[in-house]
């Protein structure tokens, strides 16, 4: 009797849990859905969330995704360290809390600092040199549409300061231009949400394997048990299923990178999907994934042998005329492959997180942002169906895409490691 009340307490603490963990992942992305600001030709207060405006849920998933100079938990917002850099100016470093923002709404600040405004979370710069230094009161910002010289439609936010509208500038990006990016009048090497975020998960998880070491230390021979228990069969899993097949008799030396990869991608994965931890996107930025997939790039390249560049450049038992069609397509394959890597990551954990905010937004767009309070309490339903659904499906995900990251980084470099025979070539 007592065991079998033992068994119903631990099923409703877990059941708890996880509606817990479901309704306050609905409570933050409604809140932060609510708050979404209007993005067309409207102008409105700094950091004010009242009122009604018109719901653009595409907006809000691409602001919930996006790395930020605050750390949002549901619908407070925490003040991060700044660090920008101008060339006419040099550097600026001080908290994004200069910014005024009330800890509340979407991440608007109430004041300019030395003609930087926070605004959606992130640091933007008044192009306007005549513009006031210091603390500057901020009336709001405003959205408006313009063609640019490729005849595409792009985004320009301005600030409001004294009945003015003063133009503002997003951050340099070093993508060329190519995801709406460039070069800006300013560069920000500030410790946004995913820097803090990916802090936060290295100490984590080696706060979790010293302590596991320990316990092996202090207790030599005897069965693991506690998160041990969780830890041990996912090396050895990784150890004969992944380095051994795919790497050979070389797998000792990339051992350590390979597990380090899996769980740095698997915290990442995992902590993004936890709303009271702030529901991070690290593994869904492009700059993340492609440092990951370089890394990976970069040891595969310095430890292929002679085969194995043999095997791109000049195969052997190929005619000439073969070859001179195989090898660019085997060099161009070298650059493809880490591509992949940063591509497959960054889509999947993307799409995920885009889902469930897309999910949670049916509400306000059913209820037409409050004014339907019906449509709003039968939308929830659904939507909150959806995102438990969702969540399951990205939980599945977290694990997948750091295992599928970590076999394709294993097969590279057991190919690159790979000794060959030509016997049966040469006759």
């Amino acid at each position: 009797m007592i065991k079998s009340n033992k068994i119903i307490l631990r099923k409703n603490l877990i059941f708890s849990l996880l509606f817990s963990f479901i309704g306050g992942f609905v409570f933050g992305q409604a809140h932060e859905a609510s708050n979404a600001p209007e993005q067309h030709d409207v102008e409105h207060p700094a950091g004010e969330g009242e009122g009604h405006h018109e719901f653009d849920p595409a907006a809000t998933a691409f602001h919930h995704i996006s790395d930020q100079n605050i750390y949002s938990i549901g619908p407070f917002n925490i003040p991060l360290p700044c660090f920008l850099y101008t060339k006419d100016k040099g550097w600026d470093v001080f908290s994004s809390s200069r910014f005024g923002f009330d800890g509340f709404g979407h991440g608007d600040g109430h004041k300019a600092y030395n003609q930087f405004v926070l605004h959606e979370g992130q640091v933007m710069r008044v192009q306007d040199p005549s513009f006031p230094s210091g603390e500057v009161e901020l009336t709001g910002f405003t959205h408006k549409d313009e063609l640019n010289e490729k005849g595409k439609k792009i985004d320009i936010y301005f600030a409001n300061h004294q009945g003015h509208e003063y133009r503002l500038d997003k951050k340099s990006t070093a993508d060329g231009g190519l995801f709406g990016g460039g070069v800006t009048s300013f560069y920000d090497f500030s410790l946004g949400k995913n820097a803090i975020s990916m802090l936060l998960v290295c100490l984590l998880l080696g706060w979790m394997f010293i302590r596991i070491a320990n316990a092996y230390k202090n207790n030599p021979g005897r069965a693991p048990k506690g998160i041990q228990n969780f830890i041990e069969p996912v090396i050895l899993f990784l150890r004969d299923e992944v380095a051994k097949p795919f790497i050979g008799a070389k797998w000792e030396k990339f051992f350590p990178f390979l597990l380090a990869q899996f769980f740095f991608i698997l915290g990442l994965n995992l902590f993004g999907q936890v709303p009271f931890f702030g529901g991070s996107n690290v593994t869904g930025n492009l700059s993340v994934t492609m440092v990951l997939a370089l890394i990976a790039f970069i040891l595969t390249t310095i430890n292929g042998n002679k085969n194995y560049w043999q095997h791109i450049l000049w195969m052997p038992g190929v005619p000439a005329w073969v070859k001179t069609i195989l090898t660019p397509v085997e060099i161009l394959g070298i650059f493809i492959k880490p591509l992949t890597l940063m591509l497959r990551l960054f889509a999947n954990i993307t799409a995920g997180h885009m889902t469930l905010v897309v999910f949670v937004s049916l509400i306000f767009i059913f209820g037409k942002s409050g004014q339907n309070v019906g449509g709003s309490l039968g939308a929830s339903i659904g939507s909150g169906l959806l995102s438990v659904f969702m969540m399951a499906i990205e939980l599945l995900v977290a694990f997948i895409q750091a295992y599928v990251f970590t076999l394709l980084t294993a097969s590279y470099l057991g190919a690159a490691t790979e000794e060959h025979h030509h016997a049966e070539e040469k006759h």
